[in-house]
């Protein structure tokens, strides 16, 4: 199965309107949008059919497809409930919404009359509402005989959950909806609404992180001399170096074999001496985990919680609305949604909130499901495993597509956009990244941001406003926080068919539908066929108070769209280089799906230059193998013409593999097409070349670089990862940051499991059976013990170089007050002739 396919496990559907039930939607001429509200990332209306597993089926031994039909209506249903109605997304010529959509606001029909009661709340309750009927109706039309042969016998039971639901989330007095609103008003349940926020604009960290490093730092110092052997009273806290541990993105295979490397961390004593741990999608709901009640911050508890909570797909229905119409875990799951639909008169919802509760009904309830705890659904309450510095401080990311808009033209003006134009808006497509912590949502673009509590209400003018007088809405709960970090299916059309480009391309006849499709790759780009999820712009209104290079039409947006961060890189290196964290070593570990084709190391490279970060080992990540650099820069820039540069995230891929090839041929460290070095008939300087080429081929389960702070030549070859021949290299005065990189990778020592073929390894697979997570485990366990002496070695060295530099400062330091002494002529009076006399 093709990762596409997996991907349609939660393809895109959207919901129609009760009258238009009876008949079929009829596409309208795509047209520009009245508001600037919510355009910045270019929507499509696509739809997929779902597949399910073998696990989560069961089919009935008499007809082997009808368990999957059954899946597939019965998680359309489930999906298809949790949305509001509205009308297909339709696109314009570039690819904006058309001018009717769904905001929770009044909207006005083609022939422009006003339809009143359209608040996000109204339109949800009248859409759920037709749909109970309609379900109802249709399952009476079913004789038992049918729905015996067709569907599975849970089936059965899909009305009566569908209309418990119904009553649960109608306002009624004593509904579960009434009762989820009534709590949202009361402050000792939800402390924060008594309080407004205001918008932090500064590049510094906030006061709450700042006092947690202060704290943090008398942990590790503690936990370093442990972890070397040292005498604590030896380890001065200046000396102690700051550890960030960051794991990449990939689902549940992320997840899990990223628990498994942070086991492997804590019990080698590595994981106290870190700092910070930052996620992308499955390493998120990691941080989740270990920072819930579930766990108790104990990673062999979340590894008992996987084993015990994975073996059921996320979707399959008897399970889902088992969570959604039963206490307690209902109240939990669907407060976010009651308290976002009922309170903001123009939010929406779709497939990544429905998508955010599944999953939290997932990770985030326990074996037995009543040991659920309400803090674990607020990220704020995440404080708590951190006040005293007692844990790193988790950093959880997403971004935002800005796709510059294209100057609109008059509808009488016939004449075509300038090509100019196009390659302007083309190039300058990126995405802002957004992190959160427990204690700020932050944009470093914007270099503002607000505390993680105040998230969920809008905000105007850098302060927070409400429509309700007196009232200010709770938290954002976790389930949408969850539904954001892992939606990797928000991907543009571009990133769907790079996944089956190479299947395209390998069929006989297709070559030209090839051609033709990726031609239109800056379309792709530009188009996300399922909506990301919206959360109110905290920057909405601040004109002129940002810094010069945020959008303009970012101010007149009331929400923004996230997304998963895997989008632009699958390692979430960009906040730990953020100015103030100052961290000296970055430890990741990679469960990406092509680890070494994405290459997300040598990506950060653009980062580092663009924000002026020095000490970032430039060059560094997975080298091409069994080519010369002559012709990796001739494939490149042909991949790189072909691709038309469909986001920001892929050019400075291309361009950093290109800088990386050029370096090391200008430098002689590269051979010819011919197999001739550069270095012309220097042997040495050839052999020289041959030795890197045969060291730099493959990187192994660990593999060390450090970079350097002083200025680098255009010439400069790429550093070479360090062994036990350059290890000194850590110790020098001018090292930079230092790199440690643990791929994914398949181990002897663990057979059968390979993350390469293993199926069930896939992104886009929900369900782990227990022995699976063992074995998932037991190999991200194997490979850090490959690396982990080399790893205790790289934290020692960092650790003396510090040392040795404030030594040498504090006796610098002392023998300048010794000369200012002499020159005063008291240098050997003590307690003579100075003002402490």
């Amino acid at each position: 199965m093709t990762r596409l396919t997996q991907l349609s496990l939660v393809g895109p559907y959207r919901a129609i309107t009760s009258a238009a039930r009876t008949r079929r939607l009829q596409r309208t001429q795509p047209s520009f949008p009245t508001s600037s509200t919510h355009h910045q990332v270019r929507h499509g209306f696509f739809s997929s059919k779902l597949a399910g597993t073998e696990a989560e089926l069961k089919p009935k031994s008499r007809s082997p497809a009808s368990g999957t039909l059954a899946v597939i209506a019965m998680s359309v249903l489930l999906i298809y409930s949790l949305r509001p109605a509205d009308e297909p997304n339709h696109l314009d010529s570039q690819g904006r919404r058309s001018k009717k959509k769904y905001r929770g606001e009044k909207l006005q029909d083609e022939e422009g009359n006003e339809n009143s009661d359209q608040s996000a709340w109204s339109t949800f309750t009248s859409s759920f509402e037709g749909l109970s009927t309609t379900i109802t109706e249709e399952g009476a039309k079913l004789s038992d005989k049918v729905v015996d042969f067709i569907l599975p016998d849970w089936s059965k039971f899909i009305p009566g959950y569908v209309r418990k639901l119904q009553r649960e989330l109608d306002m009624a007095p004593g509904s579960l909806a009434n009762e989820i609103w009534a709590e949202a008003h009361d402050p000792s349940i939800h402390p924060e609404i008594q309080y407004s926020a205001k918008v932090r604009v500064s590049e510094h960290l906030c006061d709450d992180e700042k006092t947690f490093l202060s704290r943090r730092r008398k942990v590790t110092a503690v936990a370093l001399a442990k972890y070397l052997g040292l005498d604590e009273s030896e380890v001065d806290p200046e000396d102690v170096p700051v550890i960030a541990i960051s794991g990449s993105g990939g689902g549940l295979r992320a997840l899990v074999a990223g628990t498994g490397s942070f086991l492997a961390t804590s019990e080698d004593g590595l994981f106290d001496c870190v700092t910070y741990t930052s996620g992308v999608s499955g390493s998120c709901w990691l941080q989740t985990l270990f920072n819930s009640s579930i766990t108790g911050n104990d990673f062999q508890r979340s590894i008992d919680h996987l084993r015990a909570r994975l073996g059921i797909h996320i979707a399959y229905p008897p399970t889902a609305f088992s969570s959604l119409v039963s206490a307690p875990t209902n109240k939990y799951l669907l407060s976010g949604l009651v308290e976002k639909l009922k309170g903001d008169a123009g939010a929406s919802i779709g497939l990544v909130d429905a998508y955010g509760m599944l999953l939290a009904a997932r990770l985030l309830v326990p074996k037995g499901e009543l040991g659920v705890n309400e803090k674990d659904f607020k990220l704020s309450n995440q404080r708590d495993c951190i006040q005293y510095g007692q844990n790193p401080m988790p950093i959880y990311t997403a971004v935002r597509h800005e796709i510059p808009e294209i100057e609109e033209k008059e509808p009488d003006d016939a004449s075509p956009v300038s090509e100019e134009a196009k390659d302007r808006a083309k190039k300058e497509a990126w995405f802002q990244w957004f992190e959160m912590t427990p204690y700020e949502f932050f944009c470093e673009e914007f270099a503002a941001g607000i505390p993680t509590w105040a998230m969920g209400r809008k905000f105007k003018g850098g302060v927070d406003v409400s429509e309700e007088k007196n009232y200010r809405l709770p938290e954002v709960r976790m389930p949408l926080l969850l539904g954001i970090w892992g939606s990797a299916f928000c991907a543009t059309l571009s990133h769907y068919y790079r996944e089956i480009r190479p299947l395209v391309k390998g069929i006989t006849g297709l070559q030209m539908l090839d051609e033709m499709v990726w031609g239109r790759n800056e379309d792709l780009s530009k188009v996300h066929p399922i909506d990301p999820a919206t959360v109110p712009n905290f920057v909405h209104g601040m004109h002129g108070r940002l810094p010069s290079t945020v959008p303009e039409r970012i101010y007149d947006s009331e929400y923004l769209e996230l997304m998963d961060a895997g989008m632009s890189n699958n390692l979430p290196i960009y906040p730990l280089l953020r100015p103030g964290r100052d961290v000296e070593v970055i430890i990741a570990f990679d469960a990406s799906a092509d680890i070494k084709t994405d290459n997300w190391l040598s990506v950060v490279e653009g980062y580092a230059v663009q924000r002026g970060i020095k000490g970032w080992p430039v060059g560094i990540g997975w080298p091409r193998s069994a080519a010369p650099p002559s012709q990796t820069i001739k494939e490149l820039d042909q991949a790189e013409a072909e691709s038309d540069t469909p986001g920001a995230a892929e050019k400075k891929l291309v361009e950093a593999k290109i800088d990386q090839a050029a370096r090391r041929i200008e430098a002689g460290t590269g051979t010819t097409e011919d197999g001739i070095g550069n270095g012309g008939n220097d042997s040495s300087k050839a052999a020289q070349a041959k030795k890197q080429d045969e060291i730099a081929e493959e990187l192994g389960y660990c593999t060390v670089w450090v970079g350097t702070t002083q200025e680098r030549r255009s010439d400069d070859p790429p550093p070479r990862p360090i062994d036990d021949t350059s290890s000194w290299k850590l110790m020098e005065p001018d090292a930079g940051i230092t790199v440690v990189y643990l791929p994914f990778l398949a181990n002897d020592k663990v057979e059968g499991v390979d993350p390469a073929t293993s199926d069930y390894m896939s992104t886009w697979n929900f369900v782990y059976t227990p022995e699976q997570v063992d074995k998932v485990v037991a190999l991200a366990q194997a490979n850090y013990e490959e690396g982990r002496a080399q790893i205790r070695a790289t934290i020692r060295a960092v650790y003396e170089r510090k040392k040795k530099r404030r030594l040498e400062e504090k006796s610098r330091a002392k023998k300048e007050r010794l000369r200012r002494l002499t020159r005063l002529g008291i240098a050997h009076k003590l307690g003579e002739g100075d003002h402490f006399s």
